[in-house]
């Protein structure tokens, strides 16, 4: 897949560009609604003998336009997104840079500049898709528009269990724990990639040697808790069991969020590694302990739990 980072205004010679079909839309998560989406225009363009694309936008608009200076963290960064669309056949990745400038366009021009200027014959987004100044464009408008240079078609509203299927649920979800509807949603298990840091080495002390995880600085992480994962490394998976949290039986430790990850069967040294970590049930709460006995014994059940679970699968 071909990624193409462009910015308003429009830099790229259109007749220098192949005509395709595109799906639009932030696409965060790349869920089972970004699915149905995606897979449509790839199929389209198969149809038409054309090139496939997908048009998406980083930073995210919140981060932009909201005054409170709040990080935005992502269920699939833009490098997990752009590997998830090579996967999903997409030809072509165009990043529009969304920035003040880009927020002020109003629907004509945003359409004039990045639909026609990229040469698009054939447009694909969801129901509630919206663009231009404080989104007052939408796919019905364009519908009805009949601009002859490109067709449009509108996805209907993908639902599961009777609810949208959204990034918001999913973060919702993620935020209560409730990791197998999250990855129901998103089609597959939530993955985060990090790179392998030196932690205290209490773990190897215990007897639980861990992987300490500097994750991806913007991805978003589910709640803290113990995790039945996969770890993939070197083209390997490897199951294991994560905690994600503070650390509470050690009250002197830096009061920041730490991933930490114990392979099972697994024993190699991969200080300064990067790993990508599948989550696929969430198993209990972060808890504290009054020694470090009851916190072995509690390990000791959590990877029988986990270990049990990944066998029924």
């Amino acid at each position: 897949m071909e990624t193409i980072q462009i910015s308003y205004p429009l830099q790229l010679v259109k007749e220098n560009l192949p005509e395709v079909v595109a799906a639009i839309g932030f696409f965060d998560g790349i869920h089972k609604g970004h699915q149905e989406v995606i897979g449509k225009a790839v199929r389209k363009a198969s149809e038409l003998n054309m090139k496939s694309a997908v048009i998406s936008f980083h930073p995210h608009p919140s981060a932009v336009l909201n005054a409170n200076g709040k990080e935005i963290r992502y269920i699939t960064p833009l490098e997990e997104k752009q590997a998830i669309l090579t996967e999903l056949g997409v030809d072509r990745f165009y990043i529009i840079n969304f920035n003040k400038q880009l927020s002020e366009l109003s629907p004509e021009h945003f359409i004039e500049h990045f639909i026609k200027g990229l040469g698009i014959r054939y447009l694909v987004a969801g129901f509630d898709f919206t663009y231009g100044k404080k989104g007052q464009g939408n796919m019905q408008d364009l519908a009805l528009s009949a601009d002859p240079s490109f067709t449009t078609e509108i996805i209907p509203k993908q639902e599961l269990d009777g609810e949208k299927i959204s990034s918001t649920r999913i973060r919702h979800l993620l935020a209560e724990g409730e990791l197998a509807k999250a990855n129901d949603l998103l089609g597959r298990p939530l993955s985060i990639h990090g790179t392998v840091v030196h932690g205290s080495k209490r773990g190897r002390e215990l007897g639980w040697r861990t992987a300490n995880l500097e994750a991806q600085c913007n991805a978003l992480l589910p709640k803290t808790g113990v995790y039945a994962v996969k770890v993939r490394f070197n083209g390997e998976v490897y199951e294991g069991m994560a905690s994600l949290g503070y650390n509470p039986t050690f009250q002197y430790e830096i009061p920041d969020v730490k991933l930490e990850v114990h392979i099972f069967d697994f024993n190699k040294d991969i200080y300064d590694e990067e790993l990508d970590v599948e989550w696929h049930e969430y198993i209990r709460d972060e808890l504290k302990f009054s020694g470090i006995q009851p916190l072995i014994s509690q390990l000791e059940e959590d990877e029988s739990v986990i270990r049990a679970y990944f066998a029924k699968q």
